[in-house]
């Protein structure tokens, strides 16, 4: 693994580490302001925005080369990510009676962790 990679991992390992205590942190805020419904509309999101940055990683890693049944299944998965992530948002929201705002705000975790990797490069890059 060259350099650049192993830099890349670190701060792909960063930002998912940091999406799990945004995520995390977030849904103990919205707890307290929303009620239990506005926490686990929080953690939903920032799981689901968790599992779409894992699957665009994932995706990105299996690039080139042949499509084998692993790299066919993660396609699909690229595909379908945002009927998967509707579906599931709706039914939290229609079923289970979450805070859709928590939950959309949870969504939010993946942009707010790489602002925070950016600013961990800015001040920490040698």
């Amino acid at each position: 693994m060259t350099t650049d990679e192993a830099l890349f991992e670190r701060a792909v390992s960063r930002m998912q580490t940091s999406m799990v205590w945004l995520a995390c942190g977030g849904a103990a805020v919205a707890w307290l302001l929303a009620g239990w419904r506005g926490g686990l509309g929080f953690l939903a999101g920032g799981l689901a925005a968790w599992g779409n940055f894992y699957w665009l990683h994932q995706l990105t890693a299996s690039l080139g080369g042949t499509l084998t049944g692993a790299r066919k299944r993660m396609v699909l998965y690229f595909c379908l990510r945002y009927l998967l992530l509707g579906a599931g948002g709706f039914v939290l929201v229609k079923v289970f009676g979450l805070n859709l705002t928590a939950g959309l705000l949870g969504l939010l975790v993946a942009a707010a962790s790489v602002i925070l990797e950016i600013l961990y490069e800015l001040i920490y890059a040698r």
